[in-house]
């Protein structure tokens, strides 16, 4: 045997062992998932098919039902637009810390991430004392305006919003600034020494290559958002029903768990649509931005 078919034999002995060990690592988290997610999935999914007998009818009320309808549409409407004002908002914030020193960035993240240590619980009813007719926005302005001006900002879709979208920003933030580190600064450099502005390095180098982490920031917060339940209870109205309220409803006041966990089923497979169309195009943008 040659030198050249040993070493070939001995990387590939390597490369198997790598493997190997790194599905070591990954087993228990694969026997963790399996435990706390997929085996009470399954059961949900049997629960939204059996009761007394197997049955689609829940699919079938759902499929029929003007209420479920309107719910669905909240929840796709208000996921996505919440998305969108949280990427937006997000991007500012990731912009601004991805040009900070190292120091200042591990600072300013530090703030970017307190929201995370407050119960969202906490945080909707806060939202009550600054949108509500005699909160602090109202007042402020009536004071300023010296009339009694009032402007609906809470059991509506704006409360709504707003409240999920201060939830969500935190979400946007660290993929968006992810994407913007791992650019590389010399191609903004490039662009500078040809003649372009700074605006237009933004638009035509800087951008295009985050829009990656973008849509993954998006992703994530519109997918989180349509899953939503304590922000809608709190600051919407009865006009801005979601599915997730809709659970709840049927769990704890129809008492109908077939339905409950058929409206779940639904929800996720949605999800799980959204996913993958997102991480299609995602793999798209990645493979034009490295072209």
């Amino acid at each position: 045997m040659t030198d050249t078919q040993t070493a070939y034999r001995s990387g590939r002995l390597s490369r198997l062992m790598m493997r190997l060990g790194f599905g070591t690592f990954l087993l228990p988290l694969t026997l963790f998932m399996l435990l706390v997610f997929c085996v009470p999935l399954l059961g949900v999914v049997r629960s939204s098919l059996y009761d007394e007998g197997w049955s689609i009818e829940a699919y079938r009320d759902f499929a029929t039902g003007a209420l479920f309808h309107r719910a669905l549409y909240n929840t796709l409407s208000i996921g996505f637009l919440t998305g969108l004002i949280s990427v937006i908002c997000g991007y500012f914030v990731a912009y601004h810390l991805s040009r900070m020193s190292g120091r200042k960035r591990r600072l300013y993240l530090i703030l970017v991430m307190l929201p995370f240590w407050t119960s969202i619980l906490v945080k909707s009813f806060a939202f009550t004392v600054l949108l509500g007719t005699n909160g602090i926005i109202n007042n402020a302005l009536q004071a300023i305006t010296n009339s009694e001006i009032v402007i609906p900002m809470i059991f509506n879709r704006a409360g709504v919003i707003i409240g999920m979208a201060h939830w969500l920003i935190p979400f946007t933030v660290l993929p968006i600034l992810s994407s913007l580190m791992s650019q590389d600064k010399a191609l903004r450099d490039a662009a500078e020494v040809m003649g372009a502005r700074p605006r237009d390095v933004f638009w035509k180098v800087t951008f295009p290559l985050s829009l990656p982490g973008v849509l993954a920031a998006g992703l994530m917060a519109s997918v989180i958002g349509m899953g939503s339940f304590v922000t809608p209870a709190l600051l919407g109205g009865r006009k801005d029903l979601m599915m997730a309220n809709l659970v709840d409803f049927y769990i704890r006041e129809a008492l109908d768990w077939r339905m409950a966990a058929a409206i779940a089923v639904i929800l996720i497979l949605v999800a799980l649509v959204i996913l993958s169309g997102a991480a299609y195009a995602r793999s798209r943008l990645s493979g034009e931005a490295s072209t």
